[in-house]
């Protein structure tokens, strides 16, 4: 039975479409469709409104609701080729024009976090916020040496607010487990399990700061990313004061452009950030949409970019950054047959995969779209390919790759943006090429002897010592191998009978053949063993080892 909470939660949805005049869309539901014409008498319908349009009646019904849907609609905004542009533009607006909390009570939550007074840590701290995420928003502020920082501070209530919203997550997931066919392959449990751990994690900013330090260090000395310093001492789970950094929003086309900024160089190199990040350090961003990513005007025929809100990263275990790195190899030198072939040595797809259709389906779908810039291309219909490809061939989905599938639609969303002429394959494959030479080459060699060497400079001085007593209780006859596996168990058993078996059959062979060699030398009258006619040996014998293939059988049995 569903919880009241969630009926009452269900509802509070339905009537937030309604309020914003999106009533058509609540009656286009399955289970309301048959009701839909309601729609022609409901009151406010018979007369003709003055209503704002539909995007903006979409992207207010959706900060209504909540950080969930808030969310929901930030990844939407990147995915041109999936909205329409109105309703694209109107969601761009979510990055940071949330509805904001007061500014005072903002500097509370920070005086009751860090103990004092705003005024003693701050000689300015701006009540009227810079942006208002979903999450948190951030203030303005300049410390006591003068330099400039913004406040970051978790949304008071939201948890509460998020909990909820994730319970009805949970909810769906249950009960497309319980009656959709393709629970099993899509895991909508796992998924959900996997977004409310990571939506979580942005309430902690003590964690987002230890994030943003580590990326920061991974991108040091780098003119392609620059991160904002953190400021520890001012730093707790529900506050994090960070540098305050300043550069072009990468939505704002036409300021890079009077800025001089080689928009294909942004483009190019905003690809190698990515695969920097997922390559060579296994540490994403996993949040990258346009209201968390500026540029640095500074070089603009080599601009860099400028991260802030590290909430949301992402990293994957060194089997997925295996398999994932040969899969885009693969793909990129269209070796298709390779691509099913790692896709059922992941794991990914089942064993019993006929690898010659598997190759032939990706074939069909990913052939076509090499060889055309990002303009030309709709990953939208691209990905429908694939899921339908997904779909026949069972694939399950990977919630370890969720996030990175995330950041792959924002990359893309961003490319399609700032260099639509942009030839994402060509650019990708060098990078690449030069990863799996650095993890296959002899410099992969020697950085793994020159990590494993504190380890081995441990252990090997034990290994005299451990090697002497381990001879010596085997001398001793003190060393016992114990087989606990149930397969090891059962081998050892039939490995067992079989021997009692190959024994009875030598005895049973041993017994015919001599009565046989008794009776051709010497006859009737001399075919005797031990006072007995050999006769009665060759049945006897065969009766004691149709006795023991009965016991045999029995025991195979049990």
């Amino acid at each position: 039975m569903i919880p009241l909470r969630q009926i009452l939660r269900l509802a509070h949805i339905n009537m937030v479409l309604v309020r914003h005049g999106l009533d058509d869309i609540v009656l286009r539901t399955h289970l309301l469709r048959p009701i839909r014409f309601l729609l022609y008498l409901l009151p406010w319908n018979w007369i003709r409104r003055s209503q704002p349009p539909r995007a903006v009646r979409l992207r207010r019904a959706l900060e209504d609701l909540g950080p969930i849907f808030i969310k929901f609609g930030q990844i939407l905004s990147t995915r041109r080729d999936l909205l329409p542009g109105d309703i694209a533009d109107e969601f761009a607006n979510l990055q940071d024009r949330v509805p904001p909390f007061p500014g005072e009570t903002a500097a509370r939550i920070v005086r009751d976090a860090l103990g004092r007074p705003v005024e003693d840590m701050f000689s300015e701290f701006l009540r009227e916020p810079l942006a208002s995420a979903s999450i948190a928003q951030v203030h303005a502020a300049r410390l006591r040496d003068g330099r400039e920082v913004v406040v970051k501070v978790v949304r008071p209530g939201i948890e509460r607010v998020i909990r909820r919203d994730v319970s009805l997550l949970h909810l769906v997931a249950d009960l497309a487990h319980r009656f959709w066919p393709d629970a099993r392959r899509l895991h909508p449990r796992e998924v959900v399990a996997e977004y409310e751990k990571t939506i979580l994690d942005e309430l902690d900013l003590l964690r987002e700061a230890a994030s943003a330090s580590q990326l920061r260090r991974n991108f040091d000395g780098s003119d392609l990313l620059y991160v904002p310093e953190m400021h520890w001492e001012l730093t707790r789970r529900r506050v994090m004061v960070m540098e305050r950094v300043s550069g072009i929003p990468i939505s704002d086309i036409d300021a890079l452009l009077d800025a001089g900024v080689d928009l294909r160089a942004l483009a190019e190199r905003g690809v190698e950030i990515f695969f920097t990040q997922l390559m060579r350090h296994n540490f994403f961003h996993a949040d990258m949409h346009p209201g968390n990513i500026f540029v640095d005007r500074t070089h603009p025929d080599r601009p860099s970019y400028i991260a802030v809100d590290f909430g949301i990263m992402g990293s994957l275990s060194e089997q997925d950054q295996r398999y994932l790195a040969e899969n885009f190899l693969a793909f990129f030198n269209r070796d298709y047959r390779r691509v099913a072939e790692l896709h059922v040595e992941s794991k990914w797809v089942p064993a019993d995969t006929r690898i010659d259709e598997f190759e032939a389906a990706i074939r069909s779908v990913c052939e076509p779209i090499f060889d055309r810039p990002l303009k030309e291309i709709s990953f939208g219909r691209v990905l429908v390919q694939l899921f339908q490809t997904a779909r026949r061939f069972h694939m399950e989905v990977q919630p370890q790759l969720v996030l990175l599938q995330k950041t792959l639609l924002n990359i893309e969303g961003l490319g399609r943006q700032l260099y639509p002429d942009l030839d994402l394959w060509e650019t990708a494959k060098p990078f690449l090429d030069r990863w799996m030479r650095e993890q296959l080459g002899t410099r992969a060699l020697l950085r793994e002897i020159g990590r494993q060497a504190p380890r081995w400079g441990e252990t090997l001085p034990a290994l005299p010592g451990l090697a002497y007593e381990t001879l010596k209780l085997a001398r001793a006859g003190e060393i016992e191998v114990r087989m606990r596996s149930e397969e090891f168990v059962r081998l050892r058993a039939e490995i067992h009978r079989a021997s009692r078996r190959t024994v009875l059959a030598l005895i049973g062979a041993a017994l015919l053949i001599s009565g046989s060699v008794i009776l051709a030398l010497g006859g009737e009258q001399r075919a005797s063993w031990w006072g007995a006619p050999v006769w009665t040996w060759i049945l006897g014998g065969t009766g004691i080892g149709l006795a023991f293939a009965a016991w045999l059988h029995g025991d195979g049995d049990r």
